[in-house]
């Protein structure tokens, strides 16, 4: 797996807990550690786009944290679920699915000319 894959998950997984932090922070040093997680996740954001296009990057990253914090809104804090939010979520991994095939494509081109 390439170094930079590692770092997009890493930020994925860090923009949830930021986004986490948001809705349970209750005092300063709460946000404190979510002003933290933020930093520590754009770093990991700015590391995965050295190695990756950066609108494939982005991309995941806002769809991972479209999908993730829509799930945690259900999961965790008792939000409701419907079609029109599975299937907008659905879209958006669609979406970067394709983009990432697209982005492969165009390297594919590349090198065969």
């Amino acid at each position: 797996m390439n170094k930079g894959w590692i770092f997009v998950v890493l930020t994925c997984l860090f923009e949830l807990f930021w986004v986490f932090g948001f809705n349970v922070a209750s005092t300063w040093w709460h946000w404190v550690i979510v002003i933290i997680i933020i930093i520590i996740d754009f770093y990991f954001l700015a590391k995965a786009c050295e190695t990756l296009p950066t609108g494939t990057v982005y991309a995941i990253f806002a769809a991972a944290g479209t999908v993730g914090t829509a799930l945690m809104d259900i999961y965790i804090f008792e939000g409701t679920f419907s079609l029109a939010k599975g299937f907008f979520m659905g879209m958006l991994v669609f979406g970067v699915i394709l983009l990432k095939l697209s982005d492969d494509g165009a390297k594919q081109e590349e090198v065969a000319s």
